[in-house]
C-alpha cells in the first residue's frame, strides 16, 4: 500500500477565471497528478481513444453503473451522458497519485455525496471582477461575441454556488493563485485520513511503549 491515499481534487470556476491554466500548471508542478478521464454515450470522434479522451460506453451500461453507483457524478448533456467513473479513480488514489476533477459545482455536490467524498478537496476559482473576466474571455479570441454573453449570462449562477466548496481563492494573480494551490494540496496530502499507513505505526508505538514498561 501507498504511503499515502491520493485527493480527489475538485477546480470549479466561471468560464475565463483562469481554472484550464491552473489545472495545467498543477500537472506541470506534479507529473503524477491525473486528469479525471470521463465516460460519455456519444460516439467516437475521429481520433478519439477509448480511455484516453473518454470511456465510451452504451447508455444501457452507463444507466447500469449510475444504478450501482459506480459514478462518482453524472449529466445529462446536449443528449448525451457524461459521468465519471469510480473505479479507475478509486485504483488511482489508492495507488497514492491525486486526480484533478474539471467539474462544475453540482458535479462537485455528488462527487462529495460518493463513497470516496472523504478524500475529496474541492477548490472554488473567482475571478477579481466581472469587468475582468468578460475582458479575459473577449482577449482569448475563442468565442463569438454570442456565446462571450452566454458565458457571461451563466457566470453568476456558477459563483452563486461558491459555498460549496472547501476553499475559494481569487484568481487575481496567476503565479500567487498557482502558489496557493500548491500549498493547500501539499497541507491536504497530509490529513489523517489520507495516510493509511499511519494506524499500523501507531501500534508500533504502543507494542514498544508496553516493552520499555
Amino acid at each position: 500500500m501507498s504511503d499515502r491515499r491520493g485527493l480527489l481534487i475538485i477546480l470549479s470556476s466561471p468560464s475565463g477565471a483562469g481554472k484550464s491554466t491552473l489545472a495545467n500548471r498543477l500537472r506541470s508542478w506534479d507529473e503524477g497528478l491525473k486528469f479525471s478521464v470521463s465516460a460519455t454515450t456519444r460516439a467516437p470522434r475521429p481520433g478519439e481513444e477509448h480511455g484516453r479522451e473518454y470511456y465510451f460506453m452504451s447508455e444501457d451500461n452507463f444507466r447500469q453503473q449510475v444504478t450501482e453507483g459506480e459514478m462518482l457524478e453524472h449529466a445529462h448533456v446536449f443528449g448525451n451522458f457524461y459521468g465519471s467513473p469510480a473505479g479507475p479513480v478509486r485504483d488511482t488514489i489508492e495507488s497514492g497519485r491525486d486526480v484533478l476533477f474539471d467539474v462544475d459545482w453540482q458535479g462537485e455536490i455528488q462527487i462529495r455525496n460518493s463513497d470516496l467524498g472523504k478524500h475529496a478537496l474541492s477548490i472554488f476559482i473567482l475571478p477579481p471582477s466581472i469587468r475582468e473576466l468578460r475582458r479575459r474571455l473577449e482577449t482569448r479570441g475563442q468565442d463569438s461575441v454570442d456565446t462571450i454573453s452566454k458565458r457571461m449570462l451563466k457566470s453568476w449562477d456558477e459563483i452563486s454556488h461558491w459555498g460549496y466548496y472547501d476553499y475559494v481563492l481569487v484568481n487575481d494573480d496567476l503565479d500567487q493563485t498557482e502558489e496557493k494551490l500548491r500549498t493547500i494540496i501539499s497541507a491536504e496530502r497530509m490529513r489523517r485520513i489520507q495516510q493509511p499507513n499511519l494506524q499500523a505505526h501507531v501500534r508500533t508505538l504502543q507494542s514498544e511503549f508496553e516493552e520499555m514498561s
